[in-house]
């Protein structure tokens, strides 16, 4: 089976036990495991798909708890190198009323950040294998150079490049550095999802079909557009969109959801025997069931408490799915 190379962070998100509460209100945290690379890693795996984490982890305790997480959901762990140098990355989430979320990071150490482009090799990666990254490991740091190095090798194996800009501005100096990289990374990539909160930070386009077509630079074949509770949207190079309406669920957290989202994307992909090639061609012919696994996806696990914990099985998934059309 070809495999999806998932590049980034590994965190430790600490969730408010209290609800609907600011963080300088909050008095007690649950810990769980985090990072929107390792997240869409989980969701693969638990969809069937051979998914493998890239990156580097601290010897701490709070690294031994995460690669505990990746080993149990059956990701391939086989990639990640430990390390004494760096410590964990926390981050301390607010949830609101909504299960909208707010961040403060704590991670200008963090482990993931270190991993250079020697200690990755090129004979990892083979023809029709996937990798996605998102922008949080695109800072000014050995990773960064790493993440290059790799797209480097993705291409020149004619892989699948995905890309999720998963904007995380506190993580940043500045807005606009944030947004002058995920545009310097954005042409390296065949497939790029990009959310309605993300949109126009990204472009600099207030109207939304401008902005979308303007994410068609380089590589870029295909831009996923996810709406939240609406549902989310492909867009082709050649002009074509295809709509996939969002499925109903009471909000519990919304962490994770977007990267359940597309990993249930790329699960399905990687199903239907998805090229660099003739990715366009299986999107034209499969979109409905593309969309529909991949929205369902986000959405059960909207309705849970926790990225990984919510991360569900495919049974589950289409079972839901199987409900939500009777109904």
């Amino acid at each position: 089976m070809k495999k999806i190379f998932c590049i980034g962070e590994t965190l430790i998100d600490f969730i408010p036990v209290q609800k609907n509460k600011s963080l300088k209100e909050v008095t007690g945290f649950e810990r769980v495991a985090g990072g929107a690379p390792m997240n869409v890693a989980i969701a693969v795996a638990k969809y069937g798909g051979h998914s493998v984490m890239l990156t580097k982890m601290a010897n701490d305790h709070f690294g031994d708890f995460l690669l505990d997480v990746i080993e149990e959901n059956g990701v391939d762990s086989s990639y990640i190198i430990r390390s004494e140098e760096g410590e964990t990355g926390l981050a301390f989430v607010s949830v609101d009323e909504h299960g909208e979320r707010s961040f403060n990071f704590y991670r200008k150490n963090a482990a993931d950040l270190m991993l250079t482009p020697q200690e990755v090799k090129s004979e990892w990666f083979k023809a029709g294998d996937f990798l996605h990254y998102c922008s949080v490991d695109l800072i000014e740091s050995p990773m960064k150079q790493t993440h290059k190095k790799v797209i480097e090798d993705f291409r020149q194996i004619g892989g699948i490049i995905s890309f999720d800009p998963n904007v995380r501005l506190p993580l940043w100096p500045d807005p606009e550095s944030c947004r002058e990289t995920i545009l310097q990374f954005l042409p390296l990539a065949d497939l790029v999802k990009v959310s309605d909160e993300e949109l126009t930070f990204i472009t600099g386009i207030e109207e939304e079909k401008a902005a979308i077509s303007s994410l068609f630079v380089g590589s870029v074949k295909a831009v996923v557009y996810t709406k939240g509770s609406e549902g989310a949207s492909i867009f082709l190079k050649n002009g074509e969109e295809y709509e996939g309406k969002g499925f109903k669920v009471t909000v519990a957290d919304t962490t994770g959801a977007g990267d359940a989202f597309i990993g249930g994307f790329l699960s399905e992909l990687l199903l239907l025997g998805v090229s660099a090639e003739n990715l366009s061609e299986k999107i034209q012919e499969h979109h409905r069931q593309i969309l529909t696994f991949a929205n369902a996806s986000g959405a059960l696990t909207a309705s849970v408490k926790g990225a990984i914990q919510a991360a569900p099985s495919r049974g589950h998934v289409l079972n839901f799915i199987e409900t939500k059309v009777i109904d």
